[in-house]
């Protein structure tokens, strides 16, 4: 496997993910003070069901923010892995991960055997 093309498509998805999560943080922000616009009102005034999609909404945006936020992190690690020396062997057991599992998963800590672990 060729670690600096490898490399690059990590970093290169570091930066997507990091123009995503800027891109939600400021819809999120948006979000914020249209909620303060909304709260100025009273609550009678709103309806319900509009609250609780405003805050369905709010939620799944949180957690997308949050799952971005954790892919970014396996690939920080990913490439430490890479500096370190040590990507593409195993955590659990040391043995090679193999390059196909790599090429579909660049972040796998894992062989097959120990992932589901």
């Amino acid at each position: 496997m060729n670690m600096d093309a490898l490399k690059q498509r990590l970093i290169d998805e570091k930066g997507r993910l990091q123009t995503a999560t800027q891109t939600r943080v400021e819809d999120l922000n948006l979000d914020q003070n249209e909620q303060a616009s909304v709260d100025e009102l009273s609550s009678i005034d709103q309806h319900q069901a509009d609250l609780a999609t405003d805050t369905f909404e709010r939620e799944k945006e949180m957690a997308i923010l949050r799952t971005m936020q954790d892919q970014m992190s396996e690939i920080e690690a990913a490439l430490d892995r890479i500096d370190a020396g040590t990507y593409g062997k195993c955590e659990e057991c040391g043995s090679d991960i193999g390059d196909e599992r790599l090429d579909a998963i660049p972040t796998a800590r894992f062989c097959i055997d120990h992932a589901g672990d």
